[in-house]
């Protein structure tokens, strides 16, 4: 019974370590920003697509690949972020979100398009494949490499928003904008700069995302409950809620569905609206 346990609890950290990385820019930019970007796991998906794409046609190694999916949708983002989304950062919450959620069905009929509904397979170097035994659990490796990956950009985060002077302009918009303008601070490039890193972590979330929930053109939509259900428990513009959040929901989504399987599916809602309750503004929430 304790091996099932602690496998549970490290699967679980694993998975949520990836929804991490996926939903931590979705949280900055709404606690930042206060823009509904529902188009968050797009960025996920195509981020997958891209290291599939550098593997299969540029012949890439797989670690060669994950930066790619970083820069690209960083990249791609910015010019996202200036040519569409910048024109609706005054409109109301329901333009946001139907505009968004929009792009998410362009963005599946493009992926649809180039790359057909079939799901796509990543190749693993051999050293990430298979277990490895330890006081006689075997633990997968790649799930170990996946939470390897998401301390250190953790650690990197926090050292970032910490103990840079790009950290200390992010923390100023995001405590008070109008002050932050008011004292002569770039906003606009504060966003710019937070919208491209939010983004490039989700194309990484997605690039290591293949291997264990599949990809698809309808990833995006897959992915977009377990973002949102993350940001509400661990708070607008929370790395460190964001952290907890996704850590407690991938645990408890792998405890329900091994332990409990009828009803596994159900009980991550059952944890946000418990945390909901007692927290509204989520575990770290500050407004």
């Amino acid at each position: 019974m304790i091996s099932q346990i602690t496998i549970v609890l490290f699967d679980g950290f694993a998975f949520g370590m990836l929804l991490f990385l996926l939903s931590v820019g979705l949280s900055v930019t709404l606690g930042m920003m206060n823009f509904i970007n529902l188009a968050h796991g797009a960025f996920g998906m195509f981020g997958g697509y891209v290291a599939v794409t550098a593997m299969r046609q540029l012949g890439l190694p797989f670690l060669a690949a994950l930066p790619l999916a970083f820069i690209a949708m960083a990249l791609a983002s910015v010019v996202i972020e200036r040519s569409l989304f910048r024109r609706l950062y005054k409109a109301g919450e329901l333009n946001q979100v139907l505009f968004t959620i929009g792009l998410v069905f362009v963005a599946a009929a493009v992926a649809t398009f180039t790359f057909g509904t079939v799901q796509q397979v990543i190749i693993l170097p051999d050293w990430l494949r298979g277990s490895v035994e330890l006081w006689g659990i075997r633990f997968g490796i790649y799930r170990a490499f996946i939470i390897l990956v998401a301390l250190l950009v953790t650690a990197l985060l926090v050292f970032g928003l910490e103990r840079t002077r790009l950290g200390a302009q992010i923390r100023a918009a995001v405590d008070n904008q109008r002050m932050a303008q008011g004292l002569g601070l770039d906003v606009e490039r504060v966003f710019a700069v937070t919208f491209a890193l939010g983004s490039g972590l989700a194309g990484l979330g997605g690039a290591l995302a293949v291997e264990i929930v599949g990809l698809s053109p309808s990833f995006g939509f897959q992915m977009l409950v377990y973002v949102l259900i993350v940001v509400s428990v661990g708070g607008l513009g929370s790395i460190t809620g964001s952290f907890v959040g996704a850590a407690l929901l991938g645990i408890g989504d792998v405890a329900g569905k091994y332990f409990w399987p009828e009803i596994g599916s159900f009980l991550i809602y059952l944890l946000l609206v418990s945390i909901l309750l007692v927290r509204p503004l989520g575990l770290f929430g500050k407004r």
